[in-house]
C-alpha cells in the first residue's frame, strides 16, 4: 500500500466484497454491496493498512478472531450525521402530545423512560434533554430517564465528552446555546456537566435481540434515519426489537422518510399536530 487510506494493492474481487459486506451485515444491519465498492474498499484499505494485514484472506481471519479490529471496522461504516434539533417537530409532538398521554396514568415522580437509537455522538438525546427543560413544564415533577444507544464505541465516547462545533449547534437557539454549553474552547462548546449527566450512554445493535432486550423498556424510542440502509430482513428484526423495547401504549419515532407502516403491522400510525409516529398497542 501507498499510504493510509490506500486501496490494496489488489482489489477485493466481486466474491471478497461480497464476503467483507456480508461480515459488516451479520455485525450491523448495514447492508452494502456493488453500489458502495470504493466507499468499502476505502474502509478495507484503512482496516488492513491498520492491521498490517498482507491480503484481503489475512484481514478477514484477522476480523474474526480480534474483536478489536471488527469493532474498529464496524465504526468506520456506520452513518453518524446528526445536530441539535434535527426533526424538532418530533421534539415538539413529544412535548404536547406523547407525554401528556404517557403520565396522564402516573403519578408526581414516577419514571418516564426515553430512549435514543441509534444516538451517533449524542446530539439527539442532548437535545430532548435540553427540549424539555425548556418547553415541557412538568419536567421536574416525573423521573425523566434519558437512554442513548449506537453500536459504534468511537461516537459513545464523543457522545460522554460532549464536545461540538458550529455546525452541530447551528439550529439551537443563541441563549439555548449560553445557558447549557461552556464557553467556546477554540471551535467547540462542551454541554454543561448537569447535561451530561443527564444521559445514560450504553452499547446497543438494532439487529441484535440480546443486547436490545438489556436496554429494558421505554415509552418513547427515537430510531430515526437508520432503517433506510438496512435491508427487508434487517428492518424486519429491528422492527421486532424496536416493538419489544416499548412500553405497552408507547411510542416510537421514525425518520421523515421512514414508515414503519411498510415494514410491520404490529404498530399502530398515530397522527398527531406535529408528527406521525408509531404506537405498541396498549394491549400487546
Amino acid at each position: 500500500m501507498s499510504g493510509p487510506g490506500a486501496f490494496p494493492a489488489e482489489p477485493p474481487s466481486a466474491e471478497e466484497l461480497r464476503r467483507l459486506c456480508d461480515f459488516i451485515y451479520r455485525r450491523s444491519g448495514l447492508s452494502y454491496g456493488e453500489s458502495k465498492r470504493t466507499y468499502i474498499e476505502r474502509r478495507l484499505a484503512m482496516g488492513m493498512e491498520r492491521s498490517s494485514a498482507p491480503s484481503f484472506l489475512a484481514y478477514m481471519a484477522l476480523l474474526r478472531v480480534n474483536p478489536a479490529e471488527a469493532e474498529r471496522l464496524i465504526n468506520s461504516v456506520t452513518v453518524n450525521e446528526t445536530y441539535f434539533y434535527r426533526e424538532e417537530h418530533q421534539l415538539q409532538c413529544l412535548g404536547r402530545s406523547l407525554l401528556p398521554e404517557i403520565v396522564a396514568a402516573r403519578g408526581p415522580g414516577d419514571l418516564v423512560r426515553l430512549w435514543s437509537m441509534p444516538c451517533s455522538t449524542g446530539e439527539e438525546p442532548y437535545s430532548i434533554a435540553i427540549w424539555l427543560l425548556e418547553n415541557w413544564a412538568l419536567v421536574d415533577a416525573y423521573n425523566i430517564e434519558i437512554v442513548g444507544s449506537d453500536l459504534d464505541t468511537e461516537v459513545l465516547a464523543a457522545a460522554l465528552e460532549g464536545r461540538y462545533g458550529k455546525r452541530a449547534l447551528s439550529r439551537l437557539p443563541p441563549g439555548v446555546v449560553e445557558r447549557y454549553f461552556e464557553p467556546p474552547h477554540g471551535h467547540r462548546r462542551q454541554i454543561i456537566r448537569d447535561l451530561r449527566e443527564s444521559v445514560r450512554f450504553t452499547l446497543a445493535n438494532l439487529v441484535d435481540a440480546d443486547s436490545m432486550a438489556a436496554q429494558g423498556r421505554f415509552d418513547v424510542v427515537f430510531c430515526r434515519n437508520v432503517l433506510i440502509y438496512f435491508d427487508e430482513a434487517a428492518r424486519q428484526a429491528a422492527s421486532r426489537h424496536l416493538f419489544a423495547a416499548l412500553n405497552p401504549g408507547g411510542f416510537l419515532c421514525l425518520g421523515h422518510s421512514e414508515s414503519m407502516a411498510r415494514i410491520s403491522e404490529r404498530f399502530i400510525a398515530r397522527r398527531f399536530e406535529n408528527a406521525i409516529v408509531y404506537q405498541r398497542p396498549v394491549g400487546a
